[in-house]
């Protein structure tokens, strides 16, 4: 009796609803428009598949779909297909990369190349996270965060060509040098491993950082003054404490990392030079090429698609699978 009351007395105070003319009118009035406002309004778990369903259409459309469309040109002999022509189903295109070096070396060394970066990147950057999460005050850890992602709020080609500026012969740091008094001549710096290497690790920072801190915040530091107090030296109480409860951030860094660089293009053609050519560079050259290639480019991002993520899979089966021991 009380609940049907209060049910009278919410529908009663409600405001009417809103009477639209026109399109909108029809899809507010119709029976389906209805039912399925009725249903959100009730059931917690239909707002959350809504939620859940909007981003997910959103990524399979942008990110899935053409990654689908992608293996189907693969597989094709001609694409676009020509008039009056039919499409015809060959692993031709793939049988293409193994036929010749000049297709695997690029291969080998783009992979080789990601694997670089990625160690480099975790070398350079774990201090830097160790130092925000652990001695920093928490209202100097936010400040700290904020400067550190300043940089990346500007586009991957202006952040390249900063890296330009700083390693020219002409540049911040060969002039440096030079007012110092420790060079006499400028060191070419530009369009060499270093300078592709240093740039890739500074485009792809960001992706360890991040996860780097919030593995490493988590670590209560209890465990830490534990370990001292049981004897455990400074690098003990790393390798035995904090190396392994920061191996989530570890795994997602490295990962993340590692997936990018594999297939990073601007940075190598703007910092390499002409002799660093990446497996990139040899998809993009068959997709831009005028004799319809895009058949064998799209079998090579396959294949690097599908390397890249064997890779990172097995990486995260070893190296995430262990257990985690303290001392």
């Amino acid at each position: 009796m009380v609940n049907t009351t209060m049910t009278e007395l919410r529908e009663e105070s409600a405001p009417a609803p809103a009477h639209y003319s026109g399109w909108i009118g029809k899809v507010t009035g119709s029976t389906l428009y209805r039912t399925t406002i009725g249903r959100l309004a009730d059931s917690r778990h239909a707002r959350l598949a809504l939620l859940a369903g909007i981003p997910v259409i959103w990524l399979f459309v942008l990110h899935v779909g053409p990654i689908l469309q992608m293996a189907n040109i693969s597989f094709t002999d001609n694409y676009p297909p020509q008039p009056n022509e039919a499409t015809r189903y060959t692993l031709a295109n793939y049988a293409l990369f193994f036929s010749d070096s000049i297709y695997v070396l690029p291969f080998i060394r783009s992979l080789v190349f990601a694997a670089v970066v990625t160690v480099s990147t975790l070398v350079i950057v774990y201090p830097v996270a160790y130092y925000v999460a652990k001695v920093l005050q928490p209202k100097q850890r936010m400040r700290a965060l904020l400067l550190l992602l300043i940089p990346f709020w500007a586009g991957e080609l202006i952040r390249t060509f900063s890296v330009i500026m700083l390693l020219a012969n002409r540049g911040a740091v060969n002039v440096l040098l030079r007012e110092i008094g420790v060079i006499d001549r400028p060191i070419p710096m530009l369009y060499t491993s270093f300078s592709l290497s240093f740039g890739v690790i500074y485009l792809l920072a960001l992706y360890m950082l991040l996860p780097l801190y919030s593995a490493i915040e988590k670590i209560p530091v209890q465990l830490v003054h534990a370990a001292a107090d049981l004897g455990a030296s400074p690098f003990q109480r790393f390798r035995r404490v904090i190396l392994p409860l920061s191996k989530d951030g570890i795994v997602s860094g490295c990962s993340l990392v590692y997936l990018t660089a594999v297939g990073v293009f601007a940075a190598p053609l703007l910092l390499g030079g002409p002799n660093a050519v990446i497996f990139p560079e040899v998809i993009a050259t068959l997709f831009h090429s005028s004799n319809d290639k895009w058949p064998e480019g799209a079998a090579f991002a396959m294949l690097m698609l599908a390397v890249s993520l064997t890779t990172v899979g097995l990486f995260m089966r070893v190296v995430g699978g262990r257990s985690v021991r303290l001392m």
